[in-house]
């Protein structure tokens, strides 16, 4: 039926596009070096988020980061919330000089809310307008020591906005840890170093990003509350026009999952996000696109497409349509086929992206050189569980749930 044919057209079409321009950002990204931005004045005064629920095993360790940075410590002061605690993170964090906001709401739960609840106490407080940007990080992540010089470098730069390299911490403990890794790495390698090169916009991942007093008295706060809230505030820079920054020289490690069970929950979070984000910013990205004839915009759009959404609707229209008599069971076993041919050699793609990422980045990878053939090949397996994950999200309303952290 032409329904059919309609959704396979999309279907080949998006596909295509998004595997063109991930090759083309491969390729940019693997020869272009990292942007590196010009020394500025260490002048400016930042303020750190950090929103903490039980996490006094690493948020000192981060703690200890960030005050022993090359950038002048007077200039930067830490503002923690102690989200549902029931530990002592709080009193650790104040014991080691941090500005501390405990939250105790049971019904809004979410970094989101959180960090709402965070910036509304400073904004109400006065003390908003002390700094001039705002970094965001999660508890448990680590900094190198010029972590701030170089994002300052990149701020006074010009960018109201700057997300930076995400690398991990326990990248070799297993294959759940190593595929959760790859994927930042060829994040910040392949796609936001490239975009730096097109003049597109970067993308915010969730922790180590800033963004200036402007932007935030613009939003009142933080306003985004969505499972995936830091692509929402992407998505919303982006309508207002904001062309966000990479700084790749300013390097950041975070803890990824170990066990599959920790990392299906989160990436059941990130997916159902994913829908979220599409319903309520898609049209109006596409009306960007076409209107302001913006990159970013098509960039973006193709970042939140429902693929999997779209070949689920696919799958079950051609089933009722065979049931029904209107399509021959013979022409969805050969499209059926096609798809399956597709996905063999979209493994070895992913093997393939998996090893470029390795080259690209092998001095900043820990891990030997055994682990990673290892991680190379089991990398498309962690991809694929993509796809029941992407399924159960569309069906399934996951929350926010504390993933414990060990620490390094």
């Amino acid at each position: 039926m032409a329904l059919l044919s309609v959704i396979d057209v999309l279907l080949f079409v998006l596909g295509v596009v998004g595997i063109g321009y991930q090759m083309v950002c491969v390729l940019a990204g693997f020869f272009h070096k990292v942007t590196v931005f010009p020394q500025a004045p260490q002048d400016k005064r930042f303020a750190v988020l950090i929103s903490a629920r039980n996490e006094r095993n690493v948020v000192g360790n981060l703690i200890d980061c960030i005050q022993n940075q090359s950038y002048p410590s007077d200039l930067i002061d830490i503002w923690m919330v102690a989200d549902n605690c029931t530990d002592d993170t709080a009193e650790l964090a104040r014991g080691k000089g941090c500005h501390v906001v405990e939250r105790f709401d049971q019904t809004q739960i979410g970094k989101g809310f959180a960090l709402t609840f965070l910036l509304n106490h400073m904004i109400d407080s006065g003390v908003s307008k002390r700094y001039d940007a705002f970094f965001v990080f999660d508890a448990d992540n680590l900094l190198d020591k010029e972590y701030f010089t170089q994002m300052n470098n990149a701020f006074q730069a010009g960018f109201r906005i700057l997300t930076s390299y995400r690398n991990s911490v326990n990248f070799d403990d297993n294959w759940v840890s190593s595929g959760s890794a790859l994927w930042f790495v060829r994040e910040s390698r392949f796609l936001n170093n490239s975009r730096m090169l097109f003049g597109s916009s970067c993308h915010v991942g969730g922790t180590g990003f800033m963004f200036s007093r402007e932007i935030m008295e613009r939003n009142s706060g933080w306003k985004f509350h969505l499972l995936t809230e830091d692509l929402e505030f992407t998505l919303d820079s982006i309508l207002h026009g904001d062309r966000i920054g990479y700084c790749g020289t300013a390097v950041l490690y975070d803890e990824q999952p170990v066990t599959f069970k920790q990392s299906w929950r989160q990436r059941l979070r990130w997916s159902r996000g994913f829908l979220q984000v599409f319903r309520y910013y898609g049209p109006a990205l596409v009306r960007r696109a076409i209107k302001e004839r913006d990159f970013s915009c098509i960039d973006l759009t193709l970042l939140i497409c429902p693929f999997t959404a779209l070949s689920v609707i696919r799958l079950a229209l051609g089933i009722l349509f065979v049931a029904l008599g209107f399509v021959s069971l013979n022409s969805q076993l050969t499209q059926l086929t096609n798809g399956l041919l597709g996905g063999v050699l979209g493994v070895l793609g992913m093997m393939i992206l998996a090893a470029i990422t390795c080259m690209a980045e092998r001095e900043k990878i820990d891990a030997t050189n055994k682990e990673l053939v290892a991680y190379c090949l089991s990398f498309p397996i962690y991809l694929i569980s993509y796809i029941p994950i992407s399924f159960q999200a569309m069906f399934s309303k996951p929350g926010w749930k504390p993933i414990e952290h060990r620490g390094k």
